[in-house]
């Protein structure tokens, strides 16, 4: 099932995705976070993982992709935001958001270390990055692809930090 913010004729499901009370407990082998979790409030984001991790059945794996601010930072220490596309559109979207509408705002920044700390802090084991060619969804073209300069997914950086847990 696809919960979304928004209606899109993808979405079977509108509401919010940090409240999965129309979801029983234990119920779901997977959840799929693409660049979602950044939208969360630094005091919000880690009762949205205690619920995805709620309705987790055991072993249930919770795959996340969120913007990776330590590669961010890397970029921006190295080429500035002078660098067209990349760094004006690029950098700052990832960390900032879209910002085409209400929803399309970042209100939290993630790297490896911390993200890893609370996934372990909350109960989830097992975590790992995974990578978006080995996984069921390789075809569907989502953030956790994000590389700049933009698609080039031969030689440039991935932006995207994906890491995935079980319950």
């Amino acid at each position: 099932m696809h919960v979304d913010g928004q209606a899109h004729p993808h979405v079977d499901l509108v509401a919010d995705v940090g409240r999965l009370e129309m979801i029983p407990d234990a119920t779901a082998d997977l959840i799929y976070a693409s660049h979602v979790l950044e939208h969360f409030g630094r005091w919000e984001f880690r009762a949205v993982l205690a619920e995805w991790r709620r309705v987790l059945k055991p072993g249930g794996v919770l795959r996340l992709a969120v913007p990776d601010f330590a590669a961010c930072a890397k970029l921006y220490y190295e080429r500035g935001l002078a660098d067209g596309l990349n760094g004006l559109i690029g950098l700052i979207g990832l960390i900032c958001g879209g910002q085409r509408d209400g929803m399309d705002y970042h209100k939290m920044i993630f790297d490896e270390p911390f993200l890893k700390h609370e996934l372990l802090g909350l109960g989830f084991k097992n975590i790992r990055r995974w990578d978006w060619q080995a996984t069921e969804h390789a075809g569907v073209d989502d953030y956790s692809q994000c590389y700049l300069p933009h698609l080039d997914k031969q030689v440039g950086t991935l932006m995207s930090l994906n890491l995935e847990g079980t319950r």
